[in-house]
C-alpha cells in the first residue's frame, strides 16, 4: 500500500515567527506546508502549486489578506482557508467568506483550532445566540477595523474618513493591535 500524499497547505503570514511555527507545527501533523509573507510572494509560490489548504493572516504588513483569499479561492474552489485575525470584525468576517474563506478564527489561534476549521465544512446551526447587546467600545472597534479594512490599512485615510486626529487613531491602535 502507497503512504497518502500529504495534505499541501499554504500559510500567508507576515509575522516570519509565527508563520514558521505553524509552518513546523502543521509539518509534525504530516502536512507538507509553504509560507507566503505577501501577496506578491503568494503569486509567485502558487505559479506551480495547487494547495489544498491555506491560512491566511487578514492584515499582511500595511495591507490586506483579502486579495489573496480571493486569489486562493480562485485557483482551487476546493480549498479550506482560515482566516485569521487579531481583530475580528463582523465586516471583515463577512467579507472573507464571500471571497471564499472557509472560516475567521481570532488571534492567538493554534494548529489544533485550524485543524479543526479545516474539517468544519458546514455552518453550526446549534451555535448559542447571546441576548447580550454589543458594547459601545466593541461597536466603535469594528468601525475603526471595517474603515482600516476599506482604505488598505491606510492610518492617515482612516483618521481622515472617521473624523478624528490621526495620534488618537493610533493610540487606540496601541491599545489593540491591528494583526
Amino acid at each position: 500500500m502507497e503512504p497518502a500524499e500529504p495534505k499541501h497547505l499554504v500559510i500567508v503570514e507576515d509575522d516570519a515567527t509565527f508563520a514558521r511555527t505553524l509552518c513546523r507545527s502543521f509539518e509534525r501533523r504530516g502536512y507538507r506546508a509553504q509560507v507566503a509573507a505577501s501577496p506578491e510572494e503568494l503569486d509567485r509560490l502558487l505559479e506551480g502549486e495547487r494547495p489544498d489548504y491555506a491560512v491566511v493572516d487578514l492584515k499582511l504588513g500595511t495591507g490586506s489578506g483579502l486579495p489573496c483569499v480571493r486569489t486562493l479561492h480562485e485557483l482551487n474552489p476546493a480549498m479550506r482557508i482560515v482566516v485569521l485575525t487579531g481583530y475580528a470584525s463582523i465586516g471583515t468576517a463577512v467579507e472573507a467568506i464571500k471571497l471564499g474563506a472557509s472560516h475567521y478564527l481570532p488571534k492567538p489561534s493554534n494548529t489544533d483550532d485550524i485543524e479543526a476549521a479545516f474539517g468544519r465544512a458546514e455552518g453550526d446551526e446549534a451555535v448559542p445566540i447571546t441576548n447580550q447587546p454589543t458594547s459601545i467600545k466593541t461597536l466603535e472597534w469594528e468601525h475603526i477595523n471595517e474603515t482600516l479594512a476599506d482604505t488598505g490599512f491606510n492610518i492617515s485615510e482612516t483618521a481622515r474618513r472617521l473624523g478624528m486626529h490621526r495620534r488618537t487613531l493610533a493610540r487606540k491602535l496601541e491599545k489593540r493591535p491591528v494583526r
